[in-house]
């Protein structure tokens, strides 16, 4: 008997190792993580992302999880390790979260947050205006106001609450918002807007229009009349995001507010433009005219690309509809 001065492998696995002399390179297989994403207003889950691999970054998570949850696009969603807590970076590593394989983050529509931010604001400082909290009018003039100013107080509250509702509870974001690049522009805008007209419309001198109640009547209810048609538009068009229909954009029913989609694609816009011209007709002031007349052109152009891309998936068969203006524009 021959000795090699090595024992024999006691099984056949070990026949290699006993060949060459080394053991086998192990193979390590990456311990995947599980990441359960839930809503951070509700608290509930909405997704469990599962096979996480622990270098992966947050933006691959909110890719993943737009790819199950549509609805959460990733340039407006916002992950949390707390319900309260700071976002997470889109380069952060998912290891650096948790100790263990499940990972608990908490989800934020950015794009939601950023119209709320846009709405509350003009809301709140009309109405601080309205009542006076700040002492920018010369105190020593007593003039019991006109019905006007009221009116136009209750219009401005109106419009702005309704859009907040309709943020929370209507509206479908679309992704090509971008709410960080948005969110101070889109401030400057309507803040900067609604402290000039709120200004200009409760100033103690601020005088009545021209033609009075004759002039502020009808536009009062010419300015709810488009308020209600809005509504209802914006109501349509997210039942219809919610169907399967073929059609690009919701169609006509009974409710008479909803025949303007027979002649125009965004009949939400309208709506929305006639009731700023009716609020600027009601208080005859300049600052609401201007801010109408920006308005209205930021509805048209946006309009008229909404216009060329349903007529492309028409197919030709929404060219007699125009873009907001029935049978011109």
């Amino acid at each position: 008997m021959f000795s090699t001065g090595r024992a024999l492998p006691r099984s056949f696995y070990g026949f290699p190792q006993f060949v060459l002399g080394q053991p086998l390179a192990h193979r390590h297989r990456p311990s995947y993580m599980e990441v359960e994403v839930l809503d951070q207003r509700t608290g509930r889950l909405i997704y469990v992302i599962d096979k996480v691999h622990p270098s992966s970054t947050v933006l691959e998570l909110k890719n993943r999880f737009h790819k199950a949850c549509p609805g959460w696009y990733p340039s407006r969603t916002g992950l949390r390790v707390e319900p309260n807590g700071p976002f997470l970076r889109d380069t952060c590593l998912v290891r650096t979260l948790a100790s263990s394989s499940l990972v608990t983050l908490y989800s934020t529509d950015l794009g939601q947050q950023v119209f709320l931010t846009q709405y509350i604001g003009p809301l709140l400082i009309y109405l601080m205006f309205y009542f006076h909290t700040w002492n920018l009018y010369d105190s020593s003039i007593k003039k019991q106001r006109p019905l006007v100013v009221h009116l136009a107080c209750f219009c401005h509250s109106l419009h702005y609450v309704k859009h907040l509702l309709e943020t929370l509870y209507v509206h479908r974001l679309s992704d090509g918002y971008t709410p960080l690049r948005n969110l101070l522009k889109g401030c400057a805008f309507y803040w900067g807007f609604t402290s000039w007209l709120g200004y200009y419309v409760n100033h103690p001198l601020y005088t009545p229009p021209y033609f009075a109640n004759k002039q502020i009547i009808p536009s009062f209810f010419s300015f709810l009349f488009c308020e209600a048609g809005n509504f209802f538009i914006n109501m349509a068009l997210a039942q219809h995001s919610h169907t399967a229909s073929p059609s690009p954009y919701p169609k006509a029913t009974c409710n008479p507010f909803t025949w303007l989609f027979m002649v125009v694609h965004c009949p939400q816009y309208t709506y929305e433009i006639g009731a700023w011209i009716s609020l600027a007709i009601m208080t005859q002031t300049v600052p609401v005219a201007v801010f109408a007349a920006l308005v209205s052109i930021q509805k048209l152009l946006r309009a008229r690309r909404r216009h060329h891309r349903h007529q492309k998936q028409s197919s030709g068969g929404g060219q007699c509809r125009a873009a907001v203006i029935p049978f011109l524009l």
